[in-house]
């Protein structure tokens, strides 16, 4: 007989508890949004901002540029790995991803006529309309450039190679300033491309669902 009762009270717990987990799911629709929309914009920073791009900077610039003592072939060396980092900003930028009917995932780079595959096209998304570029993805692009040229143009090294170095005020400041600033803009305004790097847990948010 108890433990009769004991599991009529268990049901009756658990009905209580459905419904009040429903009715918090109806007076909070749009607080839990937002607040899902700001976390999951936060969790794709590490992958719209260029820090693989930053850190690979940062290891090979001391090289290229002999500690700042550069030569003629130095600046040469060095300004084509500057504008090799700026262009893996924009590849970045603009790669995106799809899954084929057996569930596997492909990665590609979006073009005006849609996604190009890394497998010789073989494979295409059911509406490829969907991964053309877009305007948005010239103000993520430009945002991420910004934030590498900021980093690297103030970086010690290249100061001592190029011009004359900068306060040092100036070089601790401006890259936290724009930092914070693009990083702000990314969650403000993200973007809908799931490129290499991005964090696929996120994939069914809302937010980030294609029309």
């Amino acid at each position: 007989m108890d433990e009769s009762n004991n599991a009529a009270l268990l049901v009756a717990d658990e009905s209580d508890n459905s419904n009040y987990v429903k009715d918090d799911g109806i007076d909070e629709p749009h607080c839990m949004y937002i607040l899902n929309a700001v976390l999951s914009g936060t969790a794709r920073l590490n992958v719209l901002l260029p820090s693989f791009t930053i850190l690979a900077f940062t290891i090979f610039a001391p090289l290229l540029t002999n500690d700042g003592k550069c030569s003629s072939f130095d600046r040469w060396l060095m300004g084509s790995f500057w504008a090799v980092c700026s262009v893996s900003c924009i590849f970045f930028s603009i790669t995106d991803s799809f899954r084929a009917a057996n569930g596997r995932l492909y990665y590609g780079v979006a073009t005006i006529k849609g996604i190009w595959t890394f497998n010789g096209r073989r494979k295409r998304p059911a509406i490829p309309s969907d991964y053309k570029l877009r305007w948005s993805d010239l103000f993520h692009t430009s945002l991420s450039v910004i934030a590498f040229l900021t980093f690297a143009a103030l970086h010690n090294d290249v100061q001592q190679c190029y011009y004359p170095p900068i306060s040092r005020k100036v070089t601790n400041t401006v890259p936290l300033v724009v930092g914070f600033v693009v990083s702000a803009l990314f969650v403000l305004f993200p973007t809908k491309r799931r490129g290499i790097g991005h964090p696929f847990l996120l994939q069914r948010d809302p937010l980030y669902l294609r029309p």
